[in-house]
């Protein structure tokens, strides 16, 4: 981090002060050079901070003093170049800092910040598979709950309860939970529609433990599906498998994401594939890399990614399959051990 002319780096967002502290608050700042590491907060957060940072330095300051306390710290410290979250910044925060720490030049480190992030630990990967066995114990205790006549919004509160009393802290995300035409909409709220027997039923969710996230997608139904969704299943579940066994480190987002897009575009589909094929996931829901037609990122092992080819149909229905896994030099390896079967 300290290898391109940064002396220190500012760091506001709270997935990136929970990276580097391991914990969450409300308010707080830290401040990272090659040498020390100091936490700003305020009273609310003091004791916890103190009691839990034992490696950082903590300092109590109130709002309205915070930058200029920063600035004194690194004037302590010698720091000439400060990095800085240009992408999480409002334009007053950046205002602010800009008239605060003018004695410094200012460096966009976001990429940087999120480069860090990327390639997982053991430890990491160990805390998102957690989370991934909560949301699969969640799926498997409310399906029997669906049947004709539930809504999504009803499923989608079992499902929120489930994960809750199964240990995470708190819903990676809003969950998905679609039924019949409303499924071919990828990010559908879930609504008072009521659900049919022959129609799909699509679910993405995942659960949030120790700060670190899950997320998958299942696509199933009760009864007989139209001919076509029937037929689409099968091709999202063949691409989704013909890039599970081919995906591996060394290779770029881009041509992780052609091995099913190209798959799904020989079976005539390729307009209805709009998204990408995945994305990274850690303690935030997406993160890089992605796996997308625009991404000349380079996969490396233990990066976690997910893997999620779907087809949507307007007025008919959509599928999607979603599995997340770890990058490995000769592979994959599959945190996701939910059953893919189209029929319940």
């Amino acid at each position: 981090m300290f290898e391109n002319k940064i002396d220190a780096y500012i760091i506001q967002s709270p997935a990136n002060r929970g990276y580097f502290t391991g914990i969450e608050t409300s308010f707080g700042v830290v401040l990272l050079t090659e040498n020390e590491k100091l936490f700003f907060t305020d009273f609310r957060y003091e004791n916890y901070a103190r009691s839990t940072l034992t490696d950082f330095t903590v300092i109590t300051v109130k709002y309205s003093e915070l930058y200029d306390t920063i600035a004194r710290e690194l004037k302590r410290l010698n720091a000439k170049s400060v990095g800085y979250e240009e992408k999480f910044l409002t334009v007053a925060e950046f205002k602010d800092i800009k008239a605060t720490l003018s004695d410094f030049t200012l460096k966009p480190a976001s990429g940087e910040l999120a480069e860090k992030r990327m390639v997982k630990t053991d430890a990491e990967i160990e805390k998102i598979e957690i989370s991934q066995r909560i949301a699969e114990k969640a799926l498997g205790k409310i399906i029997p709950l669906i049947k004709p006549g539930v809504t999504e919004r009803e499923i989608s509160a079992e499902l929120m309860f489930e994960m809750i009393r199964l240990g995470a802290d708190s819903l990676a995300f809003d969950n998905i939970v679609s039924f019949g035409e409303n499924s071919a909409d990828p990010h559908h709220h879930p609504s008072d529609k009521k659900l049919d027997k022959n129609e799909l039923i699509l679910i993405d969710f995942g659960a949030r433990k120790d700060g670190y996230c899950s997320d998958m997608t299942r696509t199933f139904t009760l009864g007989t599906p139209h001919d076509e969704l029937k037929a689409i299943h099968g091709i999202v579940a063949e691409a989704q498998s013909y890039a599970l066994k081919h995906i591996k480190a060394g290779m770029t987002g881009r041509e992780a994401d052609s091995l099913a897009r190209e798959y799904i575009r020989a079976n005539g589909y390729f307009k209805e594939f709009g998204h990408s094929l995945g994305h990274g996931v850690g303690i935030e829901i997406h993160e890089e890399p992605r796996l997308s037609e625009n991404s000349d990122m380079i996969l490396q092992p233990n990066m976690v990614v997910t893997v999620e080819p779907g087809i949507y149909i307007n007025g008919l229905g959509g599928v999607r399959i979603e599995d997340m896994v770890v990058v490995k030099d000769d592979g994959v390896l599959n945190l996701t051990n939910f059953n893919k079967n189209l029929y319940l």
